[in-house]
């Protein structure tokens, strides 16, 4: 790679982050996606899940193939970066770094296309739909590893607060699920100067979300992150009317399916029967959202070898925690190999960047060269080791 791929992306980037959509609605950053990677002789199939967009480039005679996966949409914030490439649409704004995660990938088409030495196929996955947590699922749904059959997938998302351009990534568990639930607690209202003649909700709720940190403190396994928030309480009383219902809406992250069944089962029991204690109806809704994240062993070494060839071993961690925000992404890493990794978009503060998600988050451009070479060098290393040559090279060394 060399400074005008560099610049190319950058100018990607830029314009990107100009033309922010949200969920499935991204056909601006799709079209430019596409229209990119056609100019650059990759093949490119659109409309995968709804709006996702797919560039696939084969060098070679192997059957082997990877693909890189870049995320497409931004979030329903009004963006106050101030900066001259702020968005033009109002209501969405690059908040999370897909911008930069798209130009990444772009910016590793670029230079895969001037490339003759791997062996085999590169698919670009260019995805809508993360921050909901639905369109991995829906391009899978489209057929996507059956259009577009692959061995193995791999992902990078900047992370505020590692160092700048670092690459960290784990085996197993590295980013948590996340399961919503709804508990809806029906009493009897009346006057606050009676409460003789109600059955009031609100100490039902009140019971409920103090008895559901229990969960995390007495029946999840210690040595096991869980993470259970209430988020809301919204009732449909007044000041001196005490309400008939009472809803509870939280969040829950958990590493593992089992915990996260454990959760389900344990709000179900807590909420009935606290409201049964009180002779009020209860009714629970738990859905799960996003799936843990779990990077393949094998994956992950041969990312954390390309990421010490790309950037240094000292700015490389294989073996980092997790963290119990969620991704998308797990829905590849059930389907197929895949490995998901962290780079570091620099500390926060002062002369700094902000924390994802505000409105005055700006992807940091020096990274995008870090990322590029994590991609190229990954790409090299796993459709090179599988070329005839190799194999036969192998082959003789075992004798």
């Amino acid at each position: 790679m060399n400074a005008e791929h560099i610049d190319l992306a950058t100018r990607w980037r830029r314009h990107l982050h100009e033309i922010p959509g949200t969920g499935f609605d991204v056909a601006e950053a799709a079209d430019f996606v596409a229209r990119t990677c056609t100019d650059l002789g990759w093949k490119v199939t659109t409309g995968v899940g709804g709006s996702g967009v797919i560039a696939s480039l084969t060098r070679g005679t192997s059957a082997r193939t990877i693909a890189l996966r870049a995320d497409m949409d931004g979030l329903p914030i009004d963006e106050q970066t101030g900066a001259e490439y702020a968005s033009k649409n109002p209501g969405a704004m690059h908040a999370c770094g897909h911008d930069g995660h798209m130009a990444m990938v772009l910016g590793a088409a670029s230079v895969l296309a001037e490339d003759s030495d791997f062996d085999g196929t590169v698919h670009l996955i260019f995805q809508p739909a993360e921050e909901p947590g639905t369109g991995a699922e829906a391009m899978i749904v489209d057929g996507l590893f059956d259009r577009f059959p692959t061995d193995e997938v791999y992902g990078l998302h900047n992370i505020p607060g590692l160092p700048e351009g670092e690459i960290h990534t784990r085996p197993g568990p590295i980013m948590a699920s996340e399961d919503n639930f709804e508990i809806r607690i029906s009493g009897r209202g009346g006057h606050a100067s009676a409460p003789h003649f109600v059955i009031d909700p609100m100490i039902v709720g009140a019971e409920v979300v103090l008895a559901l940190q229990t969960i995390v403190s007495r029946n999840a396994d210690p040595l096991q992150a869980v993470v259970v928030s209430c988020t809301e309480l919204i009732t449909d009383g007044a000041r001196n009317a005490i309400p008939d219902e009472v809803v509870i809406r939280g969040d829950v992250r958990t590493f593992t399916d089992g915990d996260s069944a454990l959760v389900e089962t344990r709000v179900q029991e807590i909420a009935a029967g606290i409201a049964a204690a009180h002779r009020a109806a209860c009714d629970v809704t738990y859905t799960r959202v996003f799936r843990p994240t779990i990077n393949d062993a094998e994956c992950n070494a041969h990312a954390a070898a390309a990421a010490r060839q790309a950037v240094g071993a000292d700015k490389v961690n294989a073996s980092c925690q997790p963290i119990t925000a969620s991704e998308d992404f797990a829905a590849y890493a059930r389907e197929v190999p895949a490995c998901f990794a962290f780079i570091g978009a620099g500390e926060i503060g002062k002369g700094g960047t902000v924390p994802l998600h505000s409105r005055e988050f700006d992807f940091n451009d020096a990274i995008l060269g870090a990322g590029i070479d994590f991609y190229t060098t990954l790409v090299a290393e796993r459709l090179a080791e599988h070329s005839p040559e190799h194999r036969t090279e192998h082959l003789t060394e075992g004798k």
